[in-house]
């Protein structure tokens, strides 16, 4: 499903965020990206959908090498990996149902077929409809982080990758979110959750790739 092979990556300033890192994520599984802020985390998942390029080392992404890949094809890669970001990234001028509602505009699919996929992906969030005509901005903060998932699943991707999707929440919807993304997983997605939350990452008990300056460390 995803796999590096002694992959380095360097910023700026010689910055080393990722070192010689080798590992493979099979189908289905739940993974844990773990460690400290500034740690490799963010880099890591930005490099399976090609925001970033390594400067050394392949990735295979289902079976395609994203290291060699066309800029052409980029598209073709993110359709099959959502991403949900730390801040939400989400469209406050645009309402609910046009935040998910745009992906899928973006990625060509026909009009007809956009509601019915939008309130899917409500409802796999927990989500009700009557939320859709509404801002962002009126939402709660986990609420904001559900619609941010929703719309990382709304075209059905084989692999989620969630950064920090807890950072900014309370104790207690750190745990309805990671709940959410469970069940996501056992509907048969793939999911990479990078945290820097030993706590989370203690009752969950899923594997983990602890990352230390760069590098794996186990």
């Amino acid at each position: 499903m995803v796999q590096f092979f002694q992959v380095y990556k360097t910023y700026p300033g010689s910055i080393e965020a990722l070192a010689d890192v080798t590992f493979k994520i099979e189908k289905g599984e739940f993974i844990f990206v773990t460690g400290p802020s500034g740690a490799g985390k963010t880099t890591l998942l930005k490099l399976i959908i090609r925001a970033e390029k390594p400067d050394r080392g392949e990735i295979l992404v289902n079976g395609r090498n994203v290291v060699r890949l066309k800029n052409s094809h980029i598209h073709l890669l993110r359709r099959e990996v959502g991403f949900v970001f730390q801040d939400f990234k989400l469209l406050n001028h645009k309402t609910v149902y046009d935040n998910i509602s745009l992906v899928l505009e973006a990625l060509g699919y026909k009009m007809k077929e956009i509601p019915k996929r939008v309130r899917q992906a409500l409802r796999i969030v927990g989500l009700e409809e009557r939320v859709v005509k509404q801002s962002p901005l009126k939402l709660s903060g986990g609420e904001q982080q559900r619609l941010a998932i929703a719309r990382a699943l709304v075209n059905a991707p084989s692999i989620l990758l969630a950064d920090e999707p807890t950072g900014n929440l309370d104790p207690g919807l750190k745990v309805e979110i990671l709940d959410l993304l469970e069940k996501v997983n056992y509907l048969g997605t793939t999911v990479v959750v990078a945290t820097h939350d030993t706590n989370l990452v203690a009752k969950y008990k899923k594997r983990a790739l602890p990352l230390y300056r760069g590098r794996l460390v186990a």
